[in-house]
């Protein structure tokens, strides 16, 4: 089975060293030809995790999405949802038929207001038993240190799991398997904006006391949304739901909790994206889920008011005030 990584950030790079481990070589597509050339001049990735080193000879490098998705079996898209629609409409949707595609990403296609597993089924006809989410608790600067890490890896399909999950696998990182393609995505899509407001709440002053009971009321605000949107019976305290809250919300290298916290210091949303320089998935996912619910009537304290601070501009200090009124 030929795997192949769709993206050059931090997250599609970590995904890049943990498959070599387990296989002879994987595909690589990376947009820009420069960033191909330095690669394979330094064996490191010039732009995220750079001191990972790698073994060029078992990774062919991709410029061209058609070119890389042909000659492969499996896709692991690792792009920034706001670029998904945009790099996957240069593709028809023959090309991505028996296909096995897991999607790394976190977010919600902007576009459609769809998650990606949602999207992929519904604009480009893959079925859902090809479809899966790998998701956390794990951070990419952990993977490349070789720190001990937990990966969930769903599908409807186990044996399409169960090959992901072999495959990645090994000395410093175990994955296990679910079946909860909805809940697991939408919950890694909702722990972004989690992590947004806690980054507010740090830029604000507020301590450590504070955001134990944010993230409280979190967990229980994102069960409230998957059980709406997809209720099934799922435990809420598993890792791939409360787990990747917890080191998103609390971690130095959460890029949405350091969104938040620039927010928080009375950055303007432009600023903080500039001096950032990376994409954080909160942004975008804020306001697909503000949508989303408009559907659904979710009682979603938290999410409303990231949503208020970032598109309706309010004063990021009294609407946080406003809601640790609302939190128990």
């Amino acid at each position: 089975m030929r795997v192949a990584i769709i993206g050059s950030g931090s997250w599609a790079t970590a995904l890049a060293k943990l498959f070599l481990n387990n296989c002879a070589s994987i595909n690589w597509f990376i947009r820009k030809p420069d960033d191909i050339a330095y690669f394979q001049e330094y064996k490191t990735n010039p732009r995220y995790l750079s001191s990972v080193e790698f073994d060029t000879d078992k990774v062919n490098f991709f410029g061209s999405l058609a070119e890389c998705v042909e000659q492969s079996d499996i896709l692991v898209l690792a792009v920034p949802s706001a670029f998904l629609h945009d790099l996957v409409s240069t593709l028809g949707k023959a090309q991505l038929q028996g296909r096995i595609i897991f999607s790394a990403i976190k977010g919600i296609v902007p576009q459609h207001n769809l998650i990606v597993g949602e999207y992929l089924n519904k604009v480009y006809d893959v079925p859902l038993a090809n479809i899966g989410v790998i998701t956390g608790p794990c951070h990419a600067e952990e993977v490349a240190l070789e720190k001990l890490s937990y990966l969930t890896i769903a599908s409807i399909h186990s044996q399409n799991a169960s090959l992901i999950s072999n495959m990645l696998n090994c000395r410093y990182l175990s994955s296990t398997v679910s079946d909860d393609i909805y809940g697991t995505e939408y919950s890694a899509v909702l722990k972004n904006v989690i992590a947004v407001a806690g980054g507010m709440c740090h830029g604000l002053g507020y301590g450590d006391n504070f955001l134990a009971v944010l993230v409280s009321n979190a967990i229980q605000e994102i069960k409230r949304f998957v059980d709406a949107v997809h209720p099934i019976d799922r435990d809420i305290n598993a890792s791939a739901y409360l787990g990747d809250l917890l080191v998103t919300a609390y971690s130095q290298f959460s890029r949405n909790r350091m969104f938040g916290a620039m927010l928080g210091k009375g950055y303007s949303v432009k600023q903080a994206q500039l001096e950032m320089n990376m994409i954080a998935e909160g942004y975008y996912a804020v306001k697909c889920v503000y949508e989303i619910n408009k559907t659904h009537n979710v009682n979603m304290p938290i999410t409303n008011a990231v949503y208020n601070i970032i598109y309706l501009h309010k004063d990021v200090r009294k609407e946080i005030a406003q809601l640790s009124q609302q939190l128990s």
